[in-house]
């Protein structure tokens, strides 16, 4: 369906449940709609079976439109191409790692002699030549057809990309610069900036978490600097201060199956695809079923985005103190997932009730330490030979993102299952240990702790908004005025 939105809308992309909490239970739409329309396009709202989480969001929600993907020659080699080039001139320590450990071993012989041609194109120093002119040939390569049309009769004043690191979002994103569309970009994630591949698209301006995420994109991204940044925390956070989800440690437990008098040890799952972190939950499992740790009970979450029910399944065979829990929506493809309040009320309630989290390396570490809860950070790789042992020695001491919170003290880095079982053991006993180093990795990470992160970035789009007014009014100033911008609580 076509349709035009009103004079001045702003259109927001969601191709992610992680984005689409954000949009419906942080403060960011119901401030934005106090002084703008909004129409989201999110990738959820093409399933009919996932439709209903959007039915109390008061800003008009439409499906996504089609995409498709690039050709693999030129455009996918020549992104190869431009990522290598990138990568050798600026040295990035979590990419590189990656290509070591694993991207050299599974890309095909063509890709990696584009390494070649990289490093002379680093060693000239011509890589942004390059990204130009590779943007230029990308934005005019065809991927959706119903984006450019739908847009063509909408026509927003402002459209905000939440993935522009993701597949679907830049479609559109090119399809609105083609037609003269002003964007805005929110960098999803803390690790996005330095572990994604590149964003190739440039933006009006960019959304981040915090003052490092600033930084780092300034310096990753040095076209950036022309353009605001804005700081406006971390929106999907936000939840975890309204009361509306929160449940007593009875409620929650009563839910969950498991008893409110005895301590929850919490064993969070990254990404199946990236490390075989369940094999760690399998061990830890296999010691509180057996009743080495005393009397406690062990919940093994799932990532809501690779929730399939196959770990669940095997874990579940560990004994009563063992419960696994359901995050995600089995059998729909991962941009097709949204959550629900219910499943929100779970994630919250998951991490206040927890009273130690382990896990490897992952967002969870900052989900925990919000709540002021001890975190067993696995410094080792938990699959039977180690065959990631390096890996995951990099993330934790060389990557970007990671390393300043392995290393912060705030987290019980473990080298083996032994010593897992002994750090949970210890945190048990005493949970204040780390505490103020805890509440420093929060503080890093997300610039902002008062819950009103998304109000921020619905307010840094409203100055977005203003500023691209100025030139209608005879101003003679840019878009951009030099400065970067900060919310408080007094505005911009």
């Amino acid at each position: 369906m076509v349709r035009e939105m009103e004079e001045g809308s702003v259109l927001i992309l969601s191709s992610s449940l992680l984005t689409d909490r954000m949009l419906l239970y942080s403060t960011f739409l119901p401030e934005l709609l106090r002084h703008v329309p909004v129409t989201v396009w999110a990738t959820s709202a093409r399933s009919e079976a996932q439709r209903h989480a959007w039915e109390r969001c008061e800003a008009v929600v439409e499906s996504f439109p089609a995409v498709r993907a690039f050709r693999e020659f030129p455009y996918n080699y020549l992104r190869r191409l431009n990522e290598f080039a990138w990568d050798f001139r600026q040295r990035p320590p979590s990419r590189l790692s990656m290509m070591r450990h694993v991207r050299d071993k599974t890309q095909s012989a063509l890709v990696r002699s584009l390494k070649a041609p990289a490093r002379m194109v680093a060693l000239l120093r011509l890589e942004q030549h390059l990204e130009q002119r590779l943007e230029h040939l990308m934005l005019r390569y065809p991927r959706s057809a119903e984006a450019v049309q739908r847009l063509s009769a909408a026509r927003p004043a402002l459209l905000v990309t939440t993935g522009p690191h993701r597949f679907d979002e830049p479609a559109v994103v090119a399809a609105a610069r083609q037609l003269g569309i002003p964007t805005l970009a929110l960098i999803t994630s803390w690790d996005n900036l330095s572990t994604k591949g590149r964003m190739v698209y440039q933006y009006g301006g960019y959304l981040v978490w915090s003052e490092q995420m600033r930084q780092e994109l300034h310096h990753f991204y040095p076209a950036s600097r022309r353009v605001p940044a804005y700081v406006v925390g971390a929106p999907q956070f936000d939840v975890f201060h309204q009361e509306r989800f929160w449940q007593s440690r009875e409620e929650f437990c009563a839910g969950q199956g498991l008893r409110p008098d005895r301590p929850i040890i919490l064993h969070a799952l990254g990404s199946p695809n990236f490390l075989r972190e369940h094999h760690a939950a399998r061990y830890l499992g296999e010691r509180v079923a057996r009743g080495d740790l005393g009397e406690v009970q062990l919940v093994i979450r799932p990532h809501p985005l690779f929730d399939n029910g196959e770990e669940a399944d095997q874990l579940r065979r560990l004994g009563p103190r063992v419960f696994v829990q359901r995050t995600g929506n089995a059998g729909l493809a991962r941009t097709a997932r949204t959550q629900n309040e219910r499943q929100i009320t779970e994630w919250v309630n998951t991490f206040r009730h927890s009273d130690v989290v382990v896990n490897l390396s992952s967002t969870v570490t900052v989900d925990a330490a919000f709540f002021d809860h001890p975190v067993v950070n696995l410094d080792f790789d938990p699959e039977p030979g180690q065959p990631q042992q390096a890996l995951v020695k990099d993330v934790n001491h060389r990557w970007t993102h990671f390393q300043p919170i392995a290393e912060s003290g705030g987290v019980w880095l473990v080298q083996d299952p032994e010593e897992m079982v002994e750090a949970v053991r210890t945190y048990l006993k005493h949970p204040e240990l780390h505490r103020e180093q805890r509440r420093w990795i929060v503080e890093h990470v997300c610039g902002f702790t008062d819950g009103r992160s998304g109000a921020r970035m619905a307010r840094a789009i409203l100055d977005h908004l203003t500023r691209l007014e100025r030139p209608k009014h005879g101003s003679a100033l840019a878009v951009h005025d030099g400065k970067d911008r900060r919310a408080d609580d007094n505005g911009w």
